[in-house]
């Protein structure tokens, strides 16, 4: 970990721009004309340099802000609550208060989130969830991840995959493949041969998240030497009126299946309800299973098969890992099926599926 004295000084960037240390400061204060041309040099000369402003850091001498950001894409997720929930014990034990930063899903955001809590020196910036394949946003956050940790501080992907082998970050990913491997077979396993897999990328995203879940849904058909329909590969989003809208559309158009794989539970139970109000019995006509072990899956009649994650100690592994560098910073933790009374063996054909109206 870098110390304070290898941080870019205001004294660095007067000497990359040719001018004196009281001149940047007047630029970055805004108190003081300066000169069009000067300030360019100025501001030119923070980029290229990397140059962080820390109101804390000029305040406190360099101290440290004693905090970790936690950054989701929407604290009403039930999964993502329960990783908060590990974050802020850990944080907590590691004498560190834990700052909530929601992104709405917009990559966009979520980096400018990061760049924020970059400037408040923050000990830890974990990001929850999966993120966005796209080639430019992997390199703005590997830039991001190289400057904080410049600056002594450690991006940590949480539920992703890594950035690269070179990008320095905390990795604890839990096996999302692996979990949707798993209950595909055990669908298979069961006698299904039409299964839907309520979740996959919609138009314009990608989705590290999704893109696992459906590598697992496909890797355990070819393991069982049983062909899947692309058309029962449903994009969906990964909320309750998500599932039930695209279970609604499903049916609308006939389509023939025995069992549901939702990519989450609240997708599940947007199914679940979808089903019912054409009349379709679970696990009677159509099986379902979903994805995270929420403790409402439990609770839902019939209990909800699904995947259990780890999530809070998803939560409480980041953070320590982050501030103790010393441990192996690259962790998988396992999956498994939670076996309840949602799927059964199918009947002999799918059954046709209509709506009502």
């Amino acid at each position: 970990m870098n110390t304070d004295d290898e941080r870019v000084t205001v004294r660095d960037v007067a000497a990359r721009a040719g001018v004196s240390a009281t001149t940047v400061s007047r630029v970055i204060k805004g108190d003081y004309p300066v000169a069009h041309g000067t300030r360019t040099r100025v501001l030119r000369a923070m980029r290229e340099l990397d140059y962080v402003l820390n109101v804390h850091a000029r305040a406190l001498s360099g101290a440290s802000t004693k905090m970790v950001a936690f950054v989701l894409d929407d604290v009403t997720g039930p999964s993502f609550s329960y990783v908060a929930r590990g974050v802020e014990q850990q944080a907590a034990a590691e004498g560190r208060l834990c700052m909530v930063c929601t992104t709405h899903g917009d990559p966009g955001r979520e980096l400018a989130v990061v760049e924020a809590m970059r400037e408040q020196r923050a000990d830890a910036v974990i990001l929850v969830g999966g993120g966005s394949l796209d080639d430019a946003y992997r390199e703005r956050m590997s830039h991001f991840a190289h400057a904080l940790d410049r600056a002594g501080s450690r991006l940590v992907l949480c539920g992703r995959p890594p950035l690269g082998d070179d990008v320095p970050s905390t990795v604890v990913e839990y096996d999302n493949e692996g979990g949707a491997y798993a209950m595909t077979s055990h669908l298979l396993s069961q006698g299904h041969r039409h299964v839907v897999l309520m979740g996959a990328d919609q138009p314009g995203q990608a989705s590290t998240t999704k893109l696992d879940r459906v590598r697992g849904f496909v890797r355990a058909h070819e393991s069982f030497d049983v062909p899947y329909d692309p058309d029962l590969i449903v994009p969906c989003g990964l909320g309750r009126a998500d599932g039930y809208d695209n279970m609604r559309r499903l049916i609308a158009r006939g389509a023939r299946f025995t069992a549901v794989f939702a990519a989450t539970d609240m997708v599940a139970i947007g199914v679940l309800a979808a089903l019912r109000e054409a009349g379709i019995k679970v696990p009677d006509d159509v099986s379902l299973a979903g994805y995270d072990d929420i403790p409402f899956a439990a609770d839902v009649q019939p209990g909800l098969t699904t995947v259990h994650i780890p999530t809070e100690e998803l939560g409480r592994t980041a953070v320590r890992l982050a501030l103790n560098r010393q441990e192996r910073q690259h962790v998988v933790l396992g999956t498994h099926i939670v076996v309840r009374n949602s799927v059964r063996p199918p009947t002999r054909r799918p059954p046709a599926t209509r709506s009502r109206s």
